[in-house]
């Protein structure tokens, strides 16, 4: 049996939605436009009947120039054109027809153009009574569309603009290494450095002619970081085999080790002025140590991924981590406590690098580079552009030249100050080597800052520096600044 039949409905017109739109959008732009309130322009047909009908009731001196119909009005206003008007001029609402004119009330409030006034009369003479009329902005004038924008004061204005710096060259390619080169450190006194390899090695080389002086062992995996000390002849190691080793480099042996991490370490630093060291690994923890005594002083316990970058500073706060869960955490090292943690990054924080001078440092993930002031944390901008790879590296010399490296290769140069990269440097792998072995996994400056040396992929270190012959002339400075400060 069917059932009842349904009213059928009413077709819905296709435009509709789009059309209800438009009235909103409409309505929207009249109630906040600076003319809100005034009257719109009248339509020119009903003007046209209501200007010939006012002139022919009250104006009676005008009469015998306009006609009774509308139609013969745009040669009556030819002639009125003629009549040479005064210098007032006032702005009468409408972008077209201002000579027309129009009645805005109930009462003889009427904006007449001062060429359509008899010879020798005055406006008030015309027909106003006396009332001074308004001046009405055109709808062509910029005061309509006069937004905060235009009052504002812009940042960039105040951008700072970077200094010329000339760009940075590769000079030797040193070669000894049989695995990945992961971390490197410079020695205090500046004439040697140490590198730790995926071959589970670490060599010391010579800074000035970059031959290796000696092959240390006892890592059973890669080594990932490095210190030296500046009090002591000692050398710290740290690596995927969970150990943390102390070396004495009077005796070129290990003295020490830390155990208690639980997973592979990642990233090693010392503190400045007291006898500790920090260390950061898989296990999600930093480990704060005390170096003469080999106890674990701390465990910075908060982190919810891979500590994968540390660096400390000698005032509060004296413990900075960055994680593979994209934020960066200060730690109150007497207590063992988080401070504060910034969570305005988006990936993996793998690399940190504190300004030598300034309070301030960089952190570098995939998506950008941001900068931070010190001690409470607050962001201050992001570097101008993105490198668009994983940053595993950063360095900055006291002379404001930062240097991030990345997976494919890329070594990019910041102005500190303003954030513009100012060079964008490619590796050259060994020949032999694939493609895809072109990553750069640390970076360091020597003691001067005039001396950049690369660990790379290819199983060789780079060492970099400014190319003396190069001029503003040459490599010109291209700075454009920024429309708006990008906080995330």
């Amino acid at each position: 049996m069917p059932g009842p039949t349904m009213e059928t409905e009413l077709p819905v017109e296709p435009q509709s939605l789009k059309k209800l739109g438009f009235k909103s959008l409409k309505r929207a732009l009249d109630l906040f436009s600076p003319l809100h309130g005034q009257f719109p322009p009248p339509d020119p047909e009903s003007k046209k009947i209501r200007v010939s009908h006012k002139l022919n009731t009250e104006y009676g001196g005008l009469k015998g120039m306009v006609s009774e119909r509308p139609s013969d009005l745009p040669a009556a206003k030819t002639e009125l054109q003629k009549v040479p008007a005064p210098s007032i001029a006032l702005t009468l609402p409408g972008p077209e027809r201002s000579n027309d004119i129009q009645q805005g009330g109930s009462q003889t409030d009427l904006a007449i153009s001062v060429a359509a006034q008899p010879r020798g009369q005055s406006v008030t003479d015309v027909g106003f009574q006396g009332r001074s009329a308004a001046v009405v902005p055109s709808h062509g004038s910029s005061e309509r569309n006069l937004s905060t924008s235009a009052i504002m004061e812009r940042i960039p204005s105040r951008w700072p603009r970077p200094i010329w710096r000339a760009p940075w060259k590769n000079y030797r390619v040193i070669s000894g290494h049989l695995g990945w080169v992961r971390s490197v450190a410079v020695d205090p006194s500046n004439t040697w450095f140490c590198t730790g390899s995926a071959d589970r090695t670490i060599k010391i080389w010579d800074l000035a002619s970059g031959r290796l002086k000696l092959t240390l062992t006892g890592h059973i995996d890669q080594v990932r970081g490095l210190a030296v000390s500046t009090k002591h002849t000692y050398m710290f190691s740290a690596g995927d085999d969970k150990l943390v080793k102390c070396w004495d480099l009077e005796q070129n042996k290990v003295i020490r080790s830390y155990h208690g991490h639980l997973s592979g370490v990642y990233c090693l630093a010392l503190h400045p002025t007291i006898d500790i060291l920090l260390t950061g690994g898989r296990d999600s923890v930093c480990r704060v140590w005390d170096i003469r005594s080999k106890m674990q002083i701390h465990a910075l316990s908060g982190h919810e991924n891979t500590v994968c970058s540390v660096f400390t500073r000698p005032t509060d706060p004296q413990v900075i981590t960055g994680s593979h869960d994209s934020t960066i955490k200060f730690w109150d090292l007497r207590y063992g406590k988080t401070m504060l943690t910034l969570t305005h990054h988006k990936k993996s924080v793998r690399a940190m690098a504190p300004h030598p001078k300034e309070d301030c440092f960089v952190s570098a993930s995939a998506e950008n580079i941001k900068k931070f002031k010190l001690p409470k944390g607050e962001f201050m901008h992001n570097m101008l552009s993105q490198q668009k790879t994983i940053i595993n590296a950063a360095a900055v010399n006291e002379e404001g030249v930062l240097v991030t490296a990345g997976d494919n290769g890329s070594m990019w140069f910041w102005d500190w100050n303003s954030g513009h990269n100012f060079q964008q440097a490619q590796t050259i792998v060994q020949p032999g080597s694939l493609d895809s072995e072109a990553g750069i996994y640390a970076l360091t400056y020597d003691a001067t800052g005039s001396r950049l040396i690369s660990c790379e992929a290819d199983k060789t270190i780079k060492m970099w520096k400014e190319d003396e012959s190069a001029t503003p002339e040459s490599h010109p400075l291209h700075f454009k600044p920024p429309k708006d400060i990008r906080r995330f």
